[in-house]
């Protein structure tokens, strides 16, 4: 039986990469993206593509009621739920010291918030089923290295590795695996609108090109697949090798 996966923030952009891989790996894909109209577009290009079925589910994944829609349809659709990818949240620049407090509790609520109670929401159902599962949140290189004026972005993720660290205690008898995949610089639809990016990330990164979205779905699917199945509280960064050196892209 084919197994089935939530992906959140994947309307676009590395979520979409991620959902695309994993259908063309054989997963049913329930495809969330707070746009539903992206959310659809996407659920739609993939499935004119692949064989197993995508499910768009549109609206703000952080919220209990998106959380509860998508497990539904897990479960209705699909029976199971095997694979959680939690990639949904968003950045809001700013320096420390201006930083207000709505964009630091708009930040945390995506990004810390929502991640932990889709999360445990999909434990539940894996830990009825019996069969174990594999959960995988979207952190960045901003965790590990310095990035002017994401002081609140880089601290929620963070929090996820350090999360995804703690849950092999309550989750690993359970069969459940937890990590974290951290992108470097990636070449999306909403980062190539910068001119200077690509010259930028291709200058300073010892590869000396930034990610493709593909390049994260690669790790990404690796990550949740049974090949990884004795993995489990590891964080794998994927940015060309940037984190080793960590020259500024604002130089």
């Amino acid at each position: 039986m084919s197994k089935t996966a939530i992906i959140t923030g994947a309307g676009q952009g590395i979520g979409f990469a991620i959902a695309r891989q994993l259908s063309q790996n054989g997963v049913n894909i329930i495809l969330n993206d707070l746009e539903k109209s992206l959310a659809e577009e996407a659920a739609e290009k993939i499935n004119s593509q692949t064989r197993n079925p995508v499910i768009a589910v549109g609206g703000d994944a952080s919220t209990e009621e998106v959380i509860s829609e998508m497990i539904g349809l897990a479960i209705s659709k699909f029976q199971s739920l095997d694979i959680l990818v939690a990639n949904a949240g968003i950045t809001l620049f700013g320096g420390f010291l201006d930083y207000s407090r709505d964009d630091f509790r708009e930040v945390t609520r995506v990004n810390q918030e929502g991640t932990f109670f889709l999360t445990q929401a999909a434990a539940k159902v894996m830990q009825k089923q019996e069969t174990g599962g594999a959960i995988l949140f979207t952190s960045s290189v901003t965790a590990h290295a310095s990035h002017e004026n994401l002081g609140a972005y880089s601290m929620s993720k963070a929090a996820l590795e350090m999360l995804a660290k703690n849950l092999v205690l309550e989750l690993g008898p359970l069969g459940i695996r937890v990590n974290t995949v951290a992108p470097g610089a990636t070449l999306t639809s909403r980062t190539s609108m910068d001119e200077t990016y690509e010259s930028t990330w291709s200058r300073i990164t010892p590869l000396k090109r930034p990610a493709s979205i593909e390049d994260i779905a690669n790790a990404a699917a690796f990550l949740v697949s049974d090949q990884a199945s004795h993995i489990t509280g590891q964080s794998l960064v994927v940015d060309g090798g940037w984190t080793s050196v960590s020259p500024s892209p604002y130089e």
